[in-house]
């Protein structure tokens, strides 16, 4: 299957190779929409009052270096058990801090951002987290024999449905990984996740001396299943027989006009933290 694949692009590269004409493709075009990133995280540890919010737009597909930076905005986020109201400030670049914010687990908190005239809002539960109770390393359960790999322990309450995102990064890199579990399965028991960092090459993969930041999250099923299908989108840009990926909503709605809708998701959680350097193995 694989020399047919290859010798079919080898023909096509002949035949376009050879072509003088100009094609020009129309690319469909849309109105910019509004992108809201507010994930409110309250670290174990901490206060949580510092919090930010990012607004933006989206922008033409090969127009990514135009400005898109959304100033302007009202922000807003309320408490349900008390009313309580906290504003975020525009700070004139995009993003919308507050310093004062106040988490209180297993509340209700809604969004209310107003940008050109519309009103924008979501809402979500402050949920607790469990906490990662250890975090190794080892070689002995990944794809690659030779490549290490950072396993998490934590324990699962028992007699709840919780639904978990992971979330690593590499000190250095721009870009963490999320990773989603259930306890549809495991409930009540320790989970423990294996997490290997995979690239075209070893210097892709974890060194000793490399530190990885890891966040545990408690979140909702729809939070969950969001997080899923965007990792199912991105996964699969470069397989040719996967279908084209559909517009992912999240859970930011349009009350003023429901046809101008946004993309993003609005997220209150709790959340524990450890970081883990590599030894040598």
């Amino acid at each position: 299957m694989k020399n047919s694949i290859y010798i079919g692009l080898l023909a096509l590269t002949c035949i376009i190779t050879s072509c003088t004409d100009v094609i020009d493709v129309e690319v469909p075009t849309a109105e910019p929409r509004l992108v809201i990133e507010a994930s409110l995280d309250w670290e174990k540890g901490t206060s949580g009052m510092d919090q930010t919010i990012k607004l933006s737009t989206t922008t033409p597909y090969f127009e990514t270096d135009l400005p898109n930076a959304v100033t302007g905005a009202e922000v807003r986020v309320t408490r349900a058990s008390d009313n309580a109201v906290y504003v975020f400030e525009d700070q004139q670049n995009g993003t919308y801090t507050s310093n004062a914010f106040g988490a209180i687990l297993n509340d209700v908190y809604t969004l209310n951002v107003i940008y050109e005239g519309e009103t924008f809002t979501a809402t979500e539960t402050l949920l607790p987290t469990t906490s990662i109770s250890r975090v190794t390393q080892t070689k002995d359960d990944g794809f690659d024999p030779d490549a290490l790999e950072v396993v998490v322990y934590f324990d699962d309450p028992a007699d709840e449905e919780n639904y978990y995102v992971l979330r690593y990064q590499e000190v250095g890199d721009f870009f963490p990984d999320l990773v989603t579990v259930s306890d549809e399965f495991l409930n009540g028991n320790e989970i423990k996740l294996i997490y290997e960092k995979r690239g075209d090459d070893e210097d892709d993969e974890f060194q000793p001396g490399d530190v990885v930041d890891i966040n545990i999250y408690n979140v909702t099923k729809e939070y969950y299943n969001y997080i899923g299908i965007l990792n199912n989108q991105s996964g699969s840009s470069g397989n040719p027989f996967t279908p084209a990926p559909v517009e992912l909503l999240g859970n930011c709605i349009n009350v003023t006009n429901k046809e101008n809708y946004p993309y993003g998701y609005f997220r209150v959680t709790q959340t524990d933290k450890q970081s883990y350097t590599f030894i040598e193995d």
